[in-house]
Formats: C-alpha cells, sequence, structure tokens
C-alpha cells in the first residue's frame, strides 16, 4: 500500500513538472510573441515627459538629420552610401527658393566628386566657372582659378540653389536606407546629458518623435536648435538684395563679378544659361523699404552708375520688374560644447560672409572628415565614446573651414569702401597687388577657390597686401603724412584679421597636430 501511495505521489510529481515546464514555455513564447509585436507596432516610445525610450528594433534608425539642405543631403547620402539607416526631417521637401548657396568653388566641386555627388550639378543648366573679374574705378582685372593640374571638368558651378538641392534630395531618397519625411522638428530628446533624438511635428501637425544613437542637426542659418549645441554668435554685417537679370552678357564669360563700389561690393555671376544673379551688399542689419519704393530709387541713383555698361540695362529692367529680394549676411565662428548623441553640421554650426561664396565647400569639406571618422565605426550606439572619438572632427576641419572663413571675413572689410585714409589705400594695395598677376594673383585666388585653403599661405598674402600698401605709400619719396598712413594701414590690415583669427583658434587654425583630440582613436566596437 505504501509503495502503491509512493509511485502515485512520484508519477503526480513528474506529471506537475512537465506541466509546470510546457507552461513556462508557452509563457516565454507568448512573451517573445508580445515583444516581437510591440517592436513591430512601434518604432521609438516616447513617454508623457518626453523622454525617449530606444526602439526594440535593431538598426533602425542609425541617424537623424535635421534638415535636407546641401548639407543634409549630401550627409544623408553619404552615411546612407556607407551602410547607415538614415531617416532625414526637413521643414519643406518643396524646391526652395534662395538667393544664396548659388557659386560652388572648384575646391566644393572636388569634394561633391569625392562623395560621389558631382551628378547632381547635372541637368539643372549649370555653369562652369573659371574665376573672377575684378571690377574698380573704371578698370578691371580677370583673375583665373590655378585649374591646370585638374581635369577639364573641374571648374567653379553656379546654379539655381533650389534646382541643386532638390538633385541632391532626390540622389539620397535614391538609396532604399535612406528615408526622407517631411517635417518640423521642435526639439531635441535629452536624457541623462544624452540626445536620444529629437520631437518633430509631421505636415499633418501630427506630434512625433524619433529615437536613434546620432542626431545630426543641419538646419541652417535660422537654426533654433543650435543654442543647444554650441555658443552661437551670431554677427549681420550685412545683407544682400538679389536681382535676377535676363537678356544680357557678362563682360567676361564664365566668371564671377565683383564690383569694388561705393559703399560695399557688388556681384555678378550666371545662375543658367540666360540668368545672371545680382547680389548688392547693403552694410548694416537694415535695408531700404521695398513696398514704398525706396529700394528701387536706391539700387537706380547709387547702385545703377557703378554698374558696368554691359549690364546697366538689364540692371536697370530687373528693378523695374520689382522681383526684388533681401537676405541677411550672417557670420558665426564655429563654438561648439560637444554633446553625446548629437553633432550640428552646415550653417546651424558655422557660417561667414557670402561674398566668397565659400560655405558650400566648407559643408562638403566637413562632410569628408565626418564621413572618414565614422567608416571604422560598426554602431554608434556609445554616445560619450562617440562624442569623445568626434572632439577630433572640430580640429581637423579647422585648417580648410578657418582659411575660408578668415579670407571671407577679410576680404569683405578689405573691399567695402570707408572714408578712413588707410583703409582706403589698403583696398586699393588689394586692387593692384591682384593686378600684378603670377604668384601675386594665383596664391590668394587658390585660397578662394577652396584648391589651397592653407592659413599660413592666407596670412603671408593679406600682410603682403599690406606692405606693398606701404611701399607704395613711400616711394619714391616718403613724407610724414605718408609714413604715418603706411603705419595705420598695417594697424588697420592686423586689425581687420587677428580678431577673425582669434575667434577660429589660433592653435587649431596653425598647429592642429598639436590638439590632442587630433589623434583621437575610434571606440571599441
Amino acid at each position: 500500500m505504501l509503495d502503491t501511495y509512493v509511485f502515485g505521489w512520484i508519477i503526480c510529481a513528474a506529471l506537475s513538472a512537465f506541466a509546470i515546464r510546457n507552461l513556462v514555455f508557452a509563457g516565454k513564447k507568448c512573451c517573445a510573441s508580445l515583444e516581437t509585436d510591440a517592436a513591430m507596432c512601434a518604432e521609438n516610445i516616447t513617454t508623457a515627459a518626453g523622454e525617449c525610450r530606444q526602439s526594440k528594433r535593431d538598426g533602425e534608425v542609425d541617424v537623424v538629420i535635421v534638415g535636407a539642405g546641401v548639407a543634409g543631403s549630401a550627409l544623408a547620402y553619404t552615411l546612407g552610401k556607407d551602410g547607415r539607416q538614415v531617416l532625414v526631417i526637413e521643414r519643406d521637401l518643396s524646391e526652395p527658393d534662395r538667393i544664396v548657396g548659388e557659386l560652388l568653388q572648384p575646391g566644393g566641386y572636388l569634394k561633391l566628386i569625392e562623395l560621389g555627388l558631382e551628378d547632381c550639378v547635372d541637368k539643372i543648366d549649370a555653369q562652369q566657372v573659371f574665376g573672377y573679374a575684378l571690377f574698380k574705378d573704371g578698370k578691371h582685372i580677370r583673375l583665373s582659378y590655378p585649374l591646370e593640374k585638374f581635369h577639364s571638368d573641374v571648374a567653379g558651378r553656379s546654379f539655381h540653389n533650389g534646382r541643386f538641392i532638390q538633385r541632391m534630395r532626390e540622389k539620397a531618397a535614391s538609396l532604399p536606407n535612406v528615408r526622407l519625411e517631411q517635417g518640423t522638428v521642435t526639439s531635441l530628446l535629452e536624457e541623462k546629458g544624452v540626445i536620444k533624438g529629437v520631437q518633430y511635428k509631421t505636415k499633418d501637425s501630427q506630434e512625433l518623435s524619433v529615437c536613434a544613437p546620432f542626431t545630426i542637426v543641419c538646419d541652417g542659418c535660422f537654426s533654433n536648435l543650435r543654442r543647444s549645441l554650441c555658443n552661437p554668435k551670431v554677427d549681420v554685417p550685412s545683407c544682400f538684395v538679389g536681382l535676377v537679370l535676363e537678356n544680357c552678357e557678362l563682360p567676361c564669360a564664365n566668371h564671377g563679378h565683383v564690383i569694388l563700389g561705393e559703399p560695399s561690393p557688388v556681384l555678378f555671376y550666371p545662375i543658367s544659361s540666360t540668368e545672371i544673379r545680382c547680389l548688392v551688399d547693403v552694410p548694416g542689419q537694415k535695408v531700404p523699404s521695398i513696398s514704398n519704393g525706396e529700394m528701387a530709387k536706391y539700387l537706380k541713383t547709387v547702385i545703377a552708375p557703378q554698374v558696368p555698361h554691359e549690364l546697366h540695362d538689364a540692371f536697370i529692367a530687373a528693378v523695374d520688374k520689382g522681383r526684388i529680394r533681401t537676405m541677411p549676411n550672417r557670420s558665426m565662428p564655429a563654438a561648439p560644447h560637444p554633446t553625446p548623441g548629437a553633432l550640428l553640421m552646415g550653417d546651424a554650426f558655422n557660417m561667414r560672409h557670402p561674398l566668397t561664396g565659400g560655405g558650400m565647400t566648407v559643408a562638403l569639406s566637413d562632410i569628408v572628415v565626418l564621413r572618414n571618422l565614422l567608416r571604422p565605426l560598426r554602431n554608434l550606439n556609445d554616445a560619450p565614446s562617440l562624442c569623445k572619438y568626434l572632439e577630433s572632427f572640430y580640429t581637423l576641419r579647422k585648417p580648410v573651414a578657418s582659411t575660408i572663413n578668415t579670407l571671407a571675413g577679410a576680404l569683405y572689410k578689405v573691399f567695402c569702401a570707408s572714408p578712413d585714409p588707410a583703409r582706403k589705400e589698403m583696398r586699393q594695395a588689394c586692387f593692384d597687388y591682384l593686378s600684378l598677376g603670377g604668384q601675386f594673383s594665383e596664391g590668394p585666388i587658390s585660397l578662394l577657390s577652396g584648391l589651397n585653403p592653407r592659413p599660413l599661405t592666407l596670412v603671408l598674402h593679406f600682410f603682403a597686401v599690406a606692405i606693398y600698401g606701404v611701399g607704395r605709400l613711400l616711394l619714391p619719396f616718403p613724407s610724414p603724412k605718408r609714413i604715418w598712413i603706411g603705419l595705420r594701414l598695417i594697424s588697420s590690415a592686423s586689425g581687420i584679421i587677428m580678431p577673425i583669427i582669434k575667434a577660429e583658434g589660433v592653435r587649431q587654425m596653425f598647429f592642429p597636430t598639436t590638439v590632442p583630440a587630433y589623434y583621437r582613436n575610434p571606440p571599441a566596437a
């Protein structure tokens, strides 16, 4: 009887264990199914407090890019081509209509080739640009880009900005792992000091969020997110007044034209086979009113008499047509505070006066630097280590970016008219120095073109212009007044370039290899 009882007890225990094992297995299977369903239903989760929880679908989004302008679109294509899952959120995916970002220097075109985006200047009626023509007091000089060592296709390009951006967006969207979405990013999602993604409003006014290991903000010069990632010191030295001239030809075909006028420069360059862009620089932040006719009067009475006669009638016709646009010219040195999980790029990060057309060259050069830094990394999940590693980005970009930035700021100040005799002499000395030809013109134009962005070369040529100006004053016979003006000319030159160099960072600009971040190694996978 006891044996039967024990045997029965053993059988019941075995059956119970079997049932429990099946229940556990079923429970695990159910949980796994629920987790899979949850992952399939929700790519990203946002709590009521706005905190972003990482999606359970591994690899759903590697990088979120805010903005699909030149920098954002080029970056999306570049990272997508390297296998990253990229989501781009752009406020307006229709074709932009801007009066700047229309001239790509040869150095920028070379970066475009390096990124595999050179076909984006095809089929938009882009015009090749081979140099500049500089006009002053009825005289002009032609300054050609030093392109002898390059393929015949290498030159500057000028175009409608919107057409170029649309081509870039199409190129990025052609990759299966890149998605463009229209929406307005309202904030960065932060958790314990790490950026986890972004919150945005769709075109249907739906509030959504997306999480990713890495967020790159490229939302342009009017960025509303940059304050979270840098210390912005935006200066607005002037405004551009834009016109489109039709049915005319430039005095020097396929060249940008800079008129050293009063009170500041006027630019002309082709943007299609039938159109020429005119940008009139107006110093300060206030421009004459367009609505009451003050602007038209200013353009006709002050600017038109200084326009080359080949363009004069077309200029007047463009003013009469009334399609006058304005744009503030912003300058902002790069002053990042590295933040885990996020990075600033493009005009949101760094701006310079658009006189020299260097903005797109800097942006594309920055993208090449960032691509090369990210390529060794299999994933971007370790935000603090990635942030530490990417501190090298700010140092590696400096030689190119600081050269173009400094040249733009310094050249604008030299080219503006001034009642100061020393500044007048500096302006004239610059024109005469470039007129000498040879290395005197080739060196500066190679800096302007982005083909030789070396800070030391820039500083040497800048002070060579100043010394040349002093020499002109002292020969054949110096006088106390001329000596005094010469000393003030050197002082004025220093006062122009030194603050810009200081803002860029002397050590990073001239001695980047002495900065510890220059040698950062990729974090362990």
